[in-house]
This record gives C-alpha cells, sequence and structure tokens, in this order.
C-alpha cells in the first residue's frame, strides 16, 4: 500500500508541474500547433454577411466609419499604406461580435513577423493577431489566429498566401470594479476560416510585445483598430454587432 501511494503521488506532482508551465511572452521554444484544413468559403458565405443589428465598417466602398486614413480603397477592399498609421474606428465598442476578412499578399513578402503582418486590436488595446502562417516559422502566439502574445492558437487553421482568411471574433471586455480592480478579465472566442482557434481565452492584460502588461482601468468601450505594421495586408467585409451589455 504504501508503495502504490508513493507512485499516486508522483504522477499527481508530475502532471501539476506540466500543467502549471508558464511560457515567456513570445517563446519561440513554445510548441505550435497542428495544421488543419480551413472550411471553404462557399460555406463561410452565409454566416459572413451581416445581419440586421450589424453596424457595417467596412462595406468595400467607403471608409466612413473610420478616422480620417490614408489607406487605400480599391475593388472592394481597403489595403494598408505603409506609414500612414493605423485604422482606427469612428465609434468605440466594448462587448461585441466581430467580422472581418483579410488576405495576405501572394508572392508571400519578408519573413516571421515580417510576413502579411497586422491587427485586430478589441478596444484598441487587445489583439488578435494577423500573420501569413503559410511556411513561416514564428513564435506560437505570433501566428495568425493567436490572441497575442498570450495565447497560441489552438491548430492553425489559416489559408494560403494570397487567399482570403475568415474571422470572427466575440469579445468580452473587461470589467472593473470601483477601486480599478478586475472584476471580471477579458474573453475571446475566436474562428479562423470557421474553426475555433480560441475557446472563451481570459487575457491577463493588454496584450504586448515581449513583455506581460497588468490591467489598467479604462472606459467600457474603445475604438476598433487594424494594425498597421508596415506590411501590405487587405481587408473586407467588416461588421460588427455590440454586445448586450454596450447597447
Amino acid at each position: 500500500m504504501k508503495h502504490r501511494a508513493f507512485v499516486v503521488i508522483t504522477i499527481i506532482l508530475f502532471t501539476s508541474g506540466c500543467a502549471a508551465h508558464e511560457w515567456k511572452v513570445n517563446d519561440r521554444a513554445r510548441p505550435r500547433p497542428a495544421k488543419v484544413e480551413p472550411k471553404p468559403e462557399a460555406e463561410l458565405a452565409e454566416s459572413s454577411k451581416p445581419p440586421r443589428d450589424a453596424i457595417v465598417l467596412f462595406d468595400g466602398e467607403s471608409l466612413a466609419a473610420w478616422q480620417p486614413s490614408k489607406w487605400k480603397v480599391e475593388n472592394g477592399t481597403v489595403e494598408i499604406v505603409k506609414k500612414t498609421g493605423d485604422l482606427v474606428s469612428r465609434q468605440p465598442f466594448g462587448s461585441c461580435k466581430l467580422h472581418l476578412e483579410f488576405q495576405c499578399p501572394w508572392p508571400a513578402q519578408g519573413k516571421d513577423q515580417s510576413r502579411g503582418n497586422s491587427g485586430v486590436y478589441l478596444m484598441g488595446l487587445y489583439e488578435v493577431q494577423v500573420l501569413d502562417n503559410t511556411d513561416n516559422p514564428t513564435y506560437a502566439d505570433g501566428m495568425a489566429g493567436a490572441v497575442y502574445g498570450e495565447n497560441p492558437p489552438l491548430c492553425d487553421a489559416s489559408r494560403p498566401s494570397g487567399q482570403w482568411n475568415y474571422y470572427d471574433i466575440e469579445f468580452r471586455r473587461p470589467i472593473f470594479g470601483p477601486a480599478g480592480k478586475v472584476e471580471r478579465p477579458a474573453r475571446v472566442s475566436v474562428w479562423l476560416n470557421g474553426i475555433k482557434v480560441q475557446d472563451n481565452f481570459a487575457l491577463t492584460g493588454p496584450t504586448s510585445h515581449k513583455i506581460a502588461r497588468a490591467y489598467e482601468p479604462h472606459a467600457d468601450k474603445l475604438p476598433l483598430v487594424l494594425q498597421n505594421h508596415g506590411q501590405v495586408v487587405r481587408f473586407r467585409n467588416i461588421w460588427i454587432v455590440p454586445g448586450e451589455d454596450d447597447r
């Protein structure tokens, strides 16, 4: 009996030690998730249409829903123009459901974090990464589908360079108490090309490069931001449905 108890305790300690492992932000030793087949665009077409209660942020023609920008609108898409800053929504949002589609260039340009890099910044603080994952080794929490610097995607459901990727994001804003303490962390679920890659992940704070940031109190609603990282990335079909607690 004593020998059996020792074995059980050893297994529990070993398992706990594995589960408790904490990776550094942007740790290149962190395992990358497996590649999976994305759902075909035809299968995603109906769910990609904005519902009646959606606010259309980009319909392929106008950037009227965004603060003045020099990003290029052409052929139903909006394209990043280098050295022109981020694209920032005029209207602030908190909890929401967001849909957008992005395309990284073909032929692929650059490598690592310089290949098709952009980002979807919910409330301007919490980034869901945009990147060209195709034949592009990088750190796991910096891939498309990642909550940047905090959580790699559950799998790599991205399409090849030059094809359109579909993002559906459900975001719950953080809630702060009277003293500024976090009462409910921000949470996010993400589907990339119809495949769930984030499952109600609780963010530890605003996302950042190589450092872990703690929460600081902020407004209940802040603008949506699409990042200009200096690479050409195109977007289309951007719409958002404010969450029930923020309507």
